[in-house]
Order: C-alpha cells, then structure tokens, then sequence
C-alpha cells in the first residue's frame, strides 16, 4: 500500500475562522477510513485495520491511536484508545487489545501474535506486550518523548530481560503521523475559539 502525504489537505485555521460552522461540527474527523483489499494481509493490510481503529477514536474525542492483534493471519482483536469516555488512564488501544485477544484464544501469553499500533506503544503499553509474551511490534511512526520501542526507552531490551520482541516500524507513517498532528492542532484550534467566543461582549 503506497504511503499518502495527506497533511496539507486540512488547516484547521482556517476552518475554525468560519464563523458559519458551529465549534462541535468542526470536530468531525475530516480522514477518511482505508478499506484495504483482503487477498493481501501484509503488514500495510493490518496497520489499516489500526488506522481505521485510530479514526473511530477521533470521532469519540479521543487521543487517535488504534491497535490491531493479528494472529494466523486473523484479526483476534482491536481496539482503539478509550482513556476520556472510560475515565481510565490505562485505557490505551494496546492495553485493550490485549486483553480482548487473550479473551479471544482464552490464554494470556499471546505467542506469535503480532501488535500492530498507528503510533509507537508508550513504556506501559510496551510492558503489557512483553509480559503478554506478543512476538512482534509494528508501529507507524516514533514517538521520542514517551515511546517504548525505542523512542525515548526500549523497554524488552533492557538489561536481563526475559523476552525479546521482533519490532518494525514505518507502515503507513504519513497517514497516522498526520491524523495524530491534525487532531492536536484541531485541539489547538478549538481551545482558541472558545477562548474568543468568551471574550466577546454578552448581550444585555
């Protein structure tokens, strides 16, 4: 699946001046979801799946992150990050997902499965997939301030750990890169709307 550079196609400046639009409707997610093909369950295949995940997330108001588990070529769970609607901070799609494919092969060591993530795991997502025993990691794009895979710490390769796994990274970086960019700046935007929506004079 060739990458798509879609990040210019949305200001949200721009969007948010039109004083046409009420503030919720300039909430929509603007990205659509990808329908890949089946006869080809490669990684670009699966990482869709975890795109789409992320692009339901948004639509909920929250933080775009999805994960797939993949097994045998199966979907055995997905998942996207649920931390606000849950009132959870441990709610991250990979924690979810985890748990869901566990329930679904009724076994909580997940060998030879593979997590695939639209952004790099954080040092707690990246813990539960090495306790789960997950074989492989594959994740969109990096995250240097609070990756565990290699961002800021690689948490399955510190000093005498007990399980390693095989990482990849780069699948569909542009489109997951820019749908997590977008929505913080649309978070941006938004908080400087109502900020001037406030400052405007009531009627008496």
């Amino acid at each position: 699946m060739p990458s798509m550079d879609i990040s210019p196609i949305f200001d949200f400046k721009l969007i948010f001046q039109d004083s046409q639009l009420p503030l919720m409707s300039k909430l929509t997610c603007p990205f659509p979801k990808i329908h890949p093909s089946q006869l080809q369950r490669d990684d670009a295949f699966f990482m869709a799946l975890a795109y789409n995940q992320a692009i339901d997330a948004w639509r909920e108001d929250e933080v775009p992150v999805g994960a797939v588990i993949e097994m045998g070529g199966e979907v055995i769970a997905s998942a996207h990050n649920q931390v606000i609607q849950s009132c959870d901070a441990t709610a991250h799609a990979e924690i979810l997902a985890i748990t869901q494919a566990s329930r679904a092969i009724d076994d909580w060591r997940l060998v030879g499965a593979t997590l695939y993530v639209s952004k790099e795991p954080c040092p707690m997502c990246a813990g539960a997939a090495m306790l789960a025993r997950i074989t492989r990691i594959v994740y969109a794009f990096g995250d240097p301030k609070m990756g565990g895979v290699g961002g800021a710490l690689d948490i399955h390769r510190l000093p005498d750990s007990w399980h390693q796994m095989e990482t990849t990274t780069g699948v569909m970086e542009a489109e997951c890169r820019s749908l997590v960019q977008a929505f913080f700046e649309m978070k941006r935007e938004l908080s400087k709307a109502k900020s001037q929506q406030e400052d405007l004079p009531h009627e008496i």
